[in-house]
């Protein structure tokens, strides 16, 4: 199934879609598939971000090659850092920065939303915990992330994580191929089997430490080839069996690098 959340005059809604058909939820999925016996044509909906999460755990450093571009080691275990949900950002939504900010970097992400709440969970039962998967865009602060010598305030700023454009269930996660695009162009490509830490393996690492919730999101890291953006570029994250995920960046403030 592949569930959205659409703009709506009454407000937000859930709904599934079937085809080119947006048939629409009362609440979430993982509240229970509660049709409201309304429908709309998919084009012309207005996606939203399809996650309403209590918070985002993001997983820094889990592509061997994305560490060593860092000039980092390659770490033995996940290393976690969160986002608030203030950084979503609808599919076609701008990316935004506050006017101190001089570089906004583009990593693009796997991410997995989870659809019952877990607490010491195993990594076998993981994937019974998992409502669906989508794309994510880590955007960072580059500089901001130096300078403070640790990551929240450089990843959490207000637009810092688009997602969507979907949640889908219809595809395993162990060798997805995700390709970023800056302006058209491959800047990033990699399969997600090059994970140094799965799926299951993150959620039993998480859960172990704090409770995932129903709508709660794991970005689950990015690949090497990341980068800066500037004022009039688009960012687009295609994951195979998913989609794309496209978002215009308005940075009037930061340079051309």
């Amino acid at each position: 199934m592949k569930y959205v959340r659409i703009h709506k005059d009454s407000g937000p809604m859930w709904g599934e879609v079937r085809g080119e058909t947006v048939f629409c939820l009362a609440h979430a999925p993982y509240l229970g598939l509660v049709p409201t016996g309304e429908s709309l044509p998919l084009r012309q909906c207005r996606l939203l971000a399809p996650v309403e999460p209590g918070k985002i755990v993001c997983v820094g450093k889990n592509y061997r090659d994305h560490a060593l571009e860092l000039g980092n080691e390659v770490p033995d275990h996940p290393i976690l850092f969160l986002k608030g949900p203030n950084v979503l950002q609808d599919p076609e939504g701008a990316i935004t920065a506050p006017d101190f900010v001089t570089r906004v970097d583009y990593e693009g992400e796997l991410a997995v939303v989870m659809g019952r709440r877990a607490k010491n969970v195993k990594a076998q039962d993981a994937k019974e915990y998992i409502l669906g998967y989508t794309c994510f865009i880590d955007v960072t602060a580059r500089i901001i992330q130096s300078q403070d010598g640790q990551w929240t305030r450089a990843k959490s700023m207000d637009t810092f994580g688009p997602c969507g454009p979907w949640v889908t269930d219809e595809v395993e996660p162990e060798d997805l191929t995700l390709t970023t695009r800056l302006n058209g162009k491959v800047v990033q490509n990699a399969s997600t089997k090059l994970l140094l830490h799965s799926i299951p393996e993150l959620i039993e690492f998480i859960s172990a430490s704090m409770t995932l919730e129903p709508g709660d999101v794991i970005a689950t890291g990015t690949p090497a080839g990341i980068g800066p953006m500037k004022n009039g570029d688009r960012v687009e994250v295609e994951i195979s069996g998913i989609g794309t995920l496209s978002n215009p960046v308005s940075l009037p403030k930061v340079k051309s690098l």
